[in-house]
């Protein structure tokens, strides 16, 4: 059997349904169909993201693109409310804090001065100002830190069911199935067809699936540079408390710690094998996280696992920045996909600007062409250098 829509998005996570809701809410009339396999969202990276949302980057594009989204996060609730209720996301404004030993000081004044040139409160501050913000902080072997106090962190699986719910009740159609091949004829999209062998007819595909989107992206013939990369979380609880609540912080080593409830969560991009594995252990913490934590603050020392999980980074193996836009190569297959991690805090720009560029063939809010596809072949990669 065969059916038609206007344009398909695979992947109905917090970039796919960002992308709908855009689309409807800046007045486009088609269908908009989305396709999302696991219909609890069991195994979606959004949900199982730290929920980090920060300005802290060293790329112009991507500091523009946090700028655009944290505004957008800040008016949520009323935004996506439906029928007066809001959408409660817990996005508390706690600031992002990058701690910095002697090799580092340096890149971070440079950091500083780009994201204040577009508008981002960051702060480079000393080691006994970080003393301000963390009072049981052991600044021995620090020298300061960036920070920002705009930045904090919010709960993903709320963001995501908001523009899902919200995409619907702008005329969205969400189908819980798998797509099996992104169809393609003489150069352009034709449509998609499921595991169940229904086949989608549309002239416009955009691949949102996340760490499954390289393996659609290469069926076709059209590989992209993304692996999916596990990262596993840990919640812990303290025996002492801690003065004040936490900014999501990051350590030197790169192990990143914040408040989650009463309780702390902590996580670090350990090296592993590219491949989908939702595997967490109680060993990570042990071995990798609690020996630093327990140095940078004394009071993790005493710690006690509650749970963990594990969830996927989509990796850009490249420049660790996102691929967004059409395929130079087939005509109405759109990307957005690859964001090593950032997909949760970069979601509400993404979705204009792609919503912009499907509609009207160009962009106009935020210039997204920095990320498109073609950089790689040019040779105009974007190292993002502020990666957690």
């Amino acid at each position: 059997m065969s059916y038609k829509s206007d344009i398909i998005i695979v992947g109905g996570g917090v970039i796919g349904s960002s992308v709908a809701y855009n689309l409807l809410n800046d007045g486009y009339t088609g269908e908009v169909t989305v396709f999302e396999k696991d219909s609890i969202y069991e195994f979606s990276s959004t949900p199982r993201s730290a929920g980090g949302i920060r300005q802290l980057f060293t790329t112009a594009i991507n500091i523009q693109i946090s700028r655009y989204s944290l505004k957008k996060y800040e008016t949520f609730p009323n935004d996506m409310a439906i029928d007066k209720e809001k959408t409660e996301i817990d996005f508390k404004q706690r600031g992002y804090l990058f701690l910095s030993q002697n090799e580092t000081i340096e890149q971070l004044k440079k950091q500083c001065t780009l994201q204040q040139s577009y508008g981002v409160p960051s702060e480079l501050l000393t080691k006994e100002e970080l003393l301000s913000i963390i009072p049981e902080l052991n600044i021995d072997d620090l020298n300061g830190g960036l920070y920002c106090s705009e930045d904090g962190y919010l709960d993903p699986y709320s963001v995501m069911q908001g523009y899902v719910r919200k995409a619907k009740q702008l005329g969205a159609n969400y189908v819980y199935e798998e797509i099996d091949t992104i169809l393609e004829s003489g150069g352009n999209i034709s449509g998609v067809k499921l595991t169940n062998g229904e086949i989608y007819e549309a002239p416009i595909v955009v691949n949102c699936a996340g760490p499954w989107a390289p393996a659609l992206s290469e069926k076709m013939g059209l590989p992209i540079p993304v692996i999916p990369l596990k990262r596993q979380i840990i919640q812990f609880d303290i025996a002492e408390e801690l003065e004040k609540d936490l900014p999501l912080t990051v350590d030197p080593t790169g192990v990143y710690f914040r408040h989650e409830g009463t309780s702390l969560i902590a996580g670090f991009s350990e090296a592993v094998k590219p491949g989908i594995d939702f595997r967490w252990k109680r060993s990570f913490f042990m071995e990798q996280l609690w020996p630093i934590l327990g140095h940078r603050i004394p009071n993790f020392e005493r710690a006690k696992i509650v749970s963990g999980w594990a969830g996927m980074y989509s990796h850009n193996t490249v420049d660790q920045n996102a691929i967004i836009g059409d395929h130079p190569e087939v005509q109405g297959y759109y990307l957005a996909c690859g964001f090593s991690g950032h997909g949760m805090q970069q979601a509400p720009a993404v979705g204009k600007g792609l919503s912009e560029l499907i509609r009207i063939g160009k962009y106009e809010t935020l210039d997204l062409s920095p990320l498109r596809f073609e950089r790689f072949e040019r040779k105009e990669i974007l190292v993002e250098g502020a990666i957690v």
